[in-house]
């Protein structure tokens, strides 16, 4: 490759966006990374949460788990949603995962039939599709032209394991073809033009940002504890038109039928987390996996129903149109995202004929998020 100079050019937002994160890097060898190379790497996502790098199509599957473990040399390299997740049919992410046979900490994931992808043989991919996993649905005969987001999350276990600090995703193959208009259906009217099969992404940090100083004090000093075996847990449910937190029907799977419970192993986390550079705070919540809120002076919100209409009161300004980056997909994209910086959605609904192959990377990270040092501690 020919010897360039390390470049990180900030995103231009589009016309009536409001996104503030974002950039791409040039200039930078992943297959051969050096100490300086990576620290400006480092600094870049701290600073900008998503870095986009351009035409790496030959980026190796060791290459990419290998730039994904070097952001937390301690973490194991265990996959960040747990090694348990594939024994499993009951749980929301099993059909999502193919583990490549000579890197299994690198996933395929996609779209349509692949006969063949570094040592897989005849795969079957499944692009998640929002009628799959919300309560309501767009029309058929309106699914390609509009769509929703599927589940606006952070890539976690949740349980046991310790959320990843950055997840990669490489795109392999993408079907070229037309955009797609995402519907809230909330009620608000709001829509969002995207490319097709786009991921979605929203800054923590902007949403903590727009809050008023009295839901900011809240933030900062409460927890979140979240659902033991969350993905099982939550797969009788269905999740809001947004794509942001579950609707409450009572049809979450019993503690009684979960895989065996450890207590040790439930997570009681800050909902916001300190930016390791910069210090700043950011609203990090999954909101389809919460299960209960504990506040500064001690209550617990226990009640299910009234502790997810708060945490979607908190989040639901932070994914309004003009605070989502919707990043446009091309062959050779290598796309790195700070995964206790930014929330993502999937987004998109292909026909069965379209077949988008992507690489994704991420490892449970060697230890928790920091949050705003005024929470008080928990123990579950």
């Amino acid at each position: 490759m020919p010897s360039t100079t390390p470049t990180v050019q900030p995103l231009t937002p589009p016309a009536g966006s409001k996104i503030n994160f974002g950039a791409t890097v040039t200039g930078i060898n992943i297959e051969n990374l050096s100490d300086d190379d990576f620290n400006l790497i480092r600094s870049a996502l701290y600073t900008h949460q998503v870095l986009i790098f351009k035409s790496q199509s030959h980026v190796s599957p060791l290459a990419q788990y290998a730039l994904t473990q070097r952001f937390d040399p301690l973490a194991q390299g265990s996959y960040g949603h747990g090694a348990s997740v594939p024994s499993t049919k009951k749980s929301i992410l099993h059909p999502d995962l193919k583990t490549i046979p000579h890197q299994p900490q690198v996933q395929v994931i996609g779209n349509g039939f692949v006969p063949s992808y570094e040592g897989l043989q005849n795969i079957q991919l499944r692009h998640p599709h929002h009628k799959t996993f919300h309560a309501t649905s767009i029309p058929q005969e309106d699914d390609l032209n509009y769509t929703r987001f599927y589940r606006w999350h952070i890539d976690a276990a949740l349980y046991g394991l310790a959320p990843p600090v950055v997840t990669t995703l490489l795109a392999v193959k993408v079907p070229s073809g037309h955009r797609q208009t995402v519907r809230y259906d909330d009620g608000t009217d709001q829509t969002l033009d995207v490319p097709l099969g786009t991921t979605a992404f929203i800054s923590s940090y902007q949403t903590f940002e727009n809050l008023s100083p009295k839901d900011q004090e809240f933030v900062r000093t409460t927890r979140v504890e979240y659902a033991p075996h969350p993905y099982i847990w939550m797969s009788g449910a269905k999740s809001r038109p947004d794509g942001l937190g579950m609707v409450s029907q009572n049809l979450e799977i019993p503690f009684s039928e979960l895989p065996d419970i450890d207590p040790f192993k439930i997570q009681i986390l800050p909902m916001v987390w300190k930016n390791p550079l910069t210090n700043k705070l950011g609203l990090m919540i999954h909101p389809s996996a919460v299960r209960k809120l504990h506040l500064k002076d001690g209550t617990v919100i226990d009640d299910l129903a009234e502790a997810r209409e708060i945490v979607h009161r908190l989040q639901r300004p932070g994914i309004s149109p003009e605070w989502v980056y919707a990043h446009d997909w091309e062959e050779g994209d290598l796309v790195l995202f700070h995964n206790r910086g930014v929330l993502h959605s999937v987004v998109g609904a292909f026909a069965e004929d379209e077949v988008r192959l992507f690489r994704q990377c991420n490892v449970a990270a060697s230890g928790f998020p920091k949050g705003s040092g005024e929470e008080v501690p928990v123990v579950a």
